[in-house]
């Protein structure tokens, strides 16, 4: 069991590493999430039914910890941006295909963390509504809402609209 079940885990890193990097946008921390999660995997590899979707266990187990680590930093620091290059991970195009990732880049800074997460795990991922509702905890109509929220946001960004402004709920 413990060897099949390694080599499930290890066939996700992909997956996990993708899914990291655009929830911390950082390759270190990226890196530190994706080996938390294989920890918390293999440490609890009896929670987890072979006939269930391993993917979306994995990314759940991601998406909590992030979230966790996201409480405890917000109580002791303040959350550093980091430089758009490091977060590079693909060979470099033609200027014109350079241009053209930067501005996605930037489009996707533009999204706030729910709609980004939503886009990464439909868009990249190739999950289904109802297991990334499973994945962040939230309703399938919450999940169809952010991703066209998402969407839009990148459609008007990348034509050089204004992105829409968010008001602020007490």
């Amino acid at each position: 069991m413990a060897k099949a079940f390694s080599d499930l885990l290890i066939e996700n890193i992909p997956h996990l590493r993708r899914y990291a990097r655009s929830l911390t946008r950082d390759v270190h921390q990226s890196d530190d999430l994706v080996q938390d999660c294989l920890d918390r995997a293999w440490s609890r590899m009896s929670q987890w039914q072979s006939d269930s979707n391993l993917r979306a266990w994995l990314f759940t187990i991601m998406h909590n910890l992030y979230v966790n680590n996201l409480r405890s930093r917000y109580q002791t620091t303040t959350v550093e941006m980091t430089d758009h290059h490091e977060t590079a991970d693909h060979r470099q195009p033609g200027q014109e295909g350079m241009l053209q990732m930067r501005d996605l880049e930037l489009a996707l800074r533009c999204l706030n963390d729910e709609q980004r997460e939503v886009l990464m795990l439909v868009c990249v991922e190739g999950m289904r509504y109802e297991e990334v509702a499973q994945v962040l905890s939230v309703p399938t109509g919450t999940v169809m809402s952010r991703l066209h929220r998402a969407r839009e946001t990148l459609r008007k960004t990348l034509r050089g609209e204004e992105p829409p402004k968010l008001r602020r709920v007490k």
